[in-house]
């Protein structure tokens, strides 16, 4: 069977923390300065990469990698201490945030304290050696054939519902990582209270436990094959499916690049895209800025937040606009997510949300020429809207041809 999301999961957004590199203080207590910031920009839920210690065994660069814990129930001493973060928890809460933590379930890092008290929780190689199977040189897996490991990490899992009163998981390489886990996980932990389950997943249908799947949208594709993409994510099966969409997390940033080195002038419209379509937008650290270097992952490397965020009022929009219009609400049969047909297929994407009533739609011009759209159906887009970004007022059935600047955008609101 499958679990009931808690309401406000279907008109979230997530903003995801990265503590280490957020600020030059690399802290619990430094980034709480920039709550006001995030709320004033309609930031509704903050994903903690993770909390806990990191392994020393095996360590990569000066800090080590997030993801090699070496304790499951311990504040990584970096951001500070437990009083620290549960501070901020509660100060989220206050200022209308929910709060959840990265949780690597798959592996931990070689020296986890595991390793000593309970070493029968992981696999081991032919040389009766702990190991991880995908190569990954600084951590080791677990073992869920294991009973009492799938408890005692369901108990780690609960002592942050307890302890800092969470309110759910991003769940690192969820699909790494038996589904029936998932499902022995939620139904513990939501005997506390509802909880939000974001999956890092590379499978649309998987895990079938948890609320939200993310893996990364590759936009750098002809836009017939993109859009065909689209139609996949829309069709998603159970229909409470939900797709978070962003153009950079941890990963991409790092590894990949930032937004600005793989989409260019197209990486405005993009946000567009992942805070209107139907699904959940998600950001990363510093977008809002916004950030054009790669963040180190194993070392210090502060963002440069300067004088303002000069995307701020950029996202705001988006943001707020996510959260109160009913048409942008993920995951609800009361929604539907139609293309409206148009010139230009091969440079444009024009689409609508309608609910009860009223309707979101969304131009995206997909080339570096300004461009003039003209939507063929003269029964379409009855209404008068208004402009997100310009405050303009539009009727669409009154002319037909719609001007979009060069890699330009419109999000015409009813």
């Amino acid at each position: 069977m499958g679990f009931q999301k808690a309401e406000w999961v279907l008109r979230t957004n997530v903003y995801e923390v990265n503590t280490r590199q957020y600020t030059s203080e690399g802290s619990f207590n430094a980034f709480m300065s920039h709550l006001p910031r995030l709320q004033d920009m309609g930031v509704h839920t903050l994903w903690f990469m993770p909390i806990t210690p990191i392994s020393l065994e095996k360590r990569k660069g000066s800090m080590g990698s997030y993801y090699a814990c070496s304790d499951y129930t311990a504040i990584n001493p970096e951001f500070g201490t437990m009083e620290d973060f549960k501070t901020l928890v509660h100060t989220a809460h206050e200022m209308g945030m929910k709060v959840i933590i990265d949780w690597v379930a798959n592996h931990t890092g070689a020296d986890h304290r595991w390793t000593k008290t309970h070493p029968e929780y992981y696999i081991k190689n032919e040389a009766g050696e702990f190991y991880d199977k995908h190569g990954w040189d600084d951590v080791i897996d677990l073992d869920y054939s294991n009973p009492e490991m799938r408890r005692a990490m369901i108990k780690s899992m609960l002592f942050w519902i307890d302890t800092c009163d969470i309110d759910g998981f991003r769940c690192d390489m969820a699909m790494l990582v038996p589904v029936d886990f998932w499902h022995e996980a939620r139904t513990v932990l939501e005997a506390e209270k509802p909880l939000f389950w974001l999956a890092e997943c590379d499978q649309w249908n998987e895990p079938q436990y948890l609320d939200v799947t993310h893996d990364f949208v590759r936009y750098h594709q002809p836009l017939h094959t993109l859009v065909d993409t689209l139609y996949g994510y829309n069709g998603l099966k159970p229909r409470h499916a939900i797709r978070a969409l962003f153009t950079s997390n941890h990963d991409e940033n790092s590894w990949n690049g930032t937004e600005y080195e793989k989409y260019g002038d197209m990486a405005k419209l993009l946000a567009v895209f992942s805070c209107t379509w139907n699904g959940m937008p998600l950001l990363y650290s510093g977008q809002e800025i916004p950030n054009q270097k790669r963040l180190a992952f194993f070392d210090k490397d502060a963002l440069n937040w300067g004088d303002e965020a000069g995307l701020h009022t950029f996202y705001q929009k988006l943001l707020r606009l996510r959260s109160e219009h009913p048409a942008l609400r993920a995951a609800s049969d009361e929604v539907e997510t139609r293309f409206i047909a148009a010139d230009h297929p091969d440079k444009v994407i024009l689409f609508e949300r309608v609910s009860a009533g009223r309707s979101i739609v969304v131009i995206l011009n997909c080339s570096p020429y300004p461009l003039e759209v003209h939507i063929y159906s003269q029964d379409v887009l009855e209404a008068t809207y208004s402009s997100l970004f310009t405050g303009d007022h539009i009727r669409p059935a009154d002319n037909l041809y719609l001007p979009v600047s060069a890699w330009g955008f419109e999000v015409l609101v009813s």
